[in-house]
């Protein structure tokens, strides 16, 4: 017999869907069952290395909220968006060429059979499978291409909620519109309403859960308060300082991260945000990195387009003037190929593009993209602001296409990087303030926080505890072991 399967549905993209599902794999897996995560279709450029290849970000979290080991089958298809109107399609973990050259209306008959096959096979090896919907299960528009909201709740005969945002406003409304748009079939799948993000007094929303239980037959099951320090990192948007963010004093010491249009892998930063002494900025604009003690150019699914963006900023000057006083520049992944002296495209992977001449490295794109996990030790670094790191076992994960080396024509005349990591993992400058590495999640190792900044962070399972504890006060009581039973 398959396992039954709750499914977290949200008026909206932001809604709180993915928090939620994560919120839900620990809670369930501490009463004892085997769960797992699943998301038939995710679009986002966060993604995590698992056995098989790669899998969204916040699928990776859900799982280890659940205990269980990341899988591909819990995110069978994946989105990366590469342009406006293009994304890079990645099935079952691995880059699907004829997947992402197909007009994306005529994609969903093709990759639906290995949705339901993935889903199938995690509810044939677990006791509960917990799913994430994408966006809003009623944009009419999508409805007959649908493969990731009610085709898959009809598939799994999950038992749905369907979460709000009631800080945007119109969450009654979201609630309402959302039920009446959805077919009736569909309709009797939902168990139960979410207010996420409630601020104040929650008696003072009656009588509108009541009237819209009578309008609808759909019960309220949970007005979740807003609670900005979960700790769990945010799928896809910046969260920038001020909603939220604790305070550090004016002593706190600033890193900027470069916020270009196609960041990638943005989530790896979350820890900074919680750690003491220190100020996490998003920085778009040159001014944005002044005073700042360390400058980031993280990863990007299309590093020369925003490299091309960067410059339209005036930020590649403001960058080169920061380095040139001796502050600290890390650049991860597609960072790292900005970071030298050019990018070469020879298959049309990325662009070609002349880098920002910080390091004397040249980077060639290759048909083959690198996805895999990787454990490494610092060498030892120049003195500077990354020297702590010498010596220093990490541990991350790769995705990338393009390969870094030295420069040929520097390296001849003695203008030399210093590898740091092996096999290319890792440059510094010999003055040692600008450090470029492939190895993603730095600052998600403990190691490294602890060199560089001699503080720790809570541990993903604390947050994890944490997320079922809170929807454990806040949703009705026996109503989530009810939903399964």
């Amino acid at each position: 017999m398959k396992s039954p399967c709750v499914m977290v549905l949200g008026t909206t993209s932001g809604a709180g869907k993915s928090w939620l599902g994560t919120a839900l794999c620990r809670w369930y897996a501490r009463r004892g069952l085997k769960v797992a995560p699943f998301k038939a279709q995710n679009m986002s450029n966060n993604a995590r290395v698992v056995e098989g290849g790669e899998i969204g970000s916040a699928q990776y979290f859900q799982a280890l909220a659940a205990r269980a080991v990341p899988d591909v089958r819990m995110n069978p298809v994946l989105l990366k968006p590469e342009r406006d109107t293009h994304s890079q399609v990645v099935l079952l973990g691995q880059v699907d060429e004829a997947l992402t050259a197909m007009p994306w209306r005529g994609r969903s008959e093709h990759v639906w059979p290995h949705i339901s096959q993935a889903l199938d096979e995690l509810r044939a090896d677990n006791d509960l499978v917990v799913i994430e919907g994408a966006g809003s299960p009623a944009e009419i528009n999508l409805m007959a291409s649908d493969i990731v909201n009610l085709r898959v709740a009809r598939h799994a005969d999950a038992r749905c909620l369907l979460v709000t945002d009631i800080d945007r406003g119109g969450a009654f409304a979201h609630l309402y519109g959302t039920w009446a748009l959805m077919p009736a079939e569909d309709r009797a799948l939902l168990r139960g309403f979410v207010l996420n993000r409630f601020r104040g007094d929650a008696s003072l929303l009656a009588p509108a859960p009541q009237d819209l239980a009578r309008l609808t037959g759909v019960p309220t099951v949970a007005t979740l308060p807003m609670w900005w320090g979960h700790g769990l990192p945010e799928e896809d948007g910046i969260h920038d300082e001020g909603r939220g963010a604790p305070a550090h004093g004016s002593d706190a010491r600033t890193v900027a991260v470069i916020a270009y249009p196609r960041i990638s892998n943005l989530d790896e930063f979350q820890p900074l945000a919680k750690l003491p002494g220190i100020r996490l900025r998003w920085a778009r604009h040159p001014a944005e990195l002044e005073g700042a003690h360390t400058v980031v150019l993280p990863g990007s699914k299309a590093t020369s387009a925003d490299l091309a963006w960067l410059r339209a900023q005036g930020l590649d000057r403001a960058i080169a003037a920061h380095a040139g006083r001796g502050g600290a520049v890390l650049g991860v992944c597609g960072g790292l190929q900005m970071l030298g002296e050019a990018l070469i495209d020879p298959h049309g992977i990325d662009g070609n593009a002349p880098g920002l001449g910080l390091l004397p490295l040249v980077t060639v794109f290759e048909r083959d993209k690198t996805v895999q996990r990787r454990s490494a030790a610092f060498g030892e670094l120049p003195p500077g602001p990354w020297s702590a790191l010498s010596g220093v076992e990490v541990q991350g994960y790769e995705i990338h296409h393009g390969q870094t080396a030295q420069h040929p024509a520097l390296a001849a005349a003695g203008d030399v990087a210093r590898p740091v990591l092996a096999d290319g993992l890792g440059w510094c400058n010999t003055q040692g303030n600008v450090l470029g590495c492939y190895l993603h999640g730095l600052f998600e190792d403990a190691r490294v926080l602890q060199a560089l900044f001699g503080a720790d962070v809570p541990t993903l399972d604390s947050v994890f505890e944490g997320l079922a504890d809170f929807i454990d006060r806040h949703f009705e009581a026996g109503f989530l072991p009810g939903l399964i039973a």
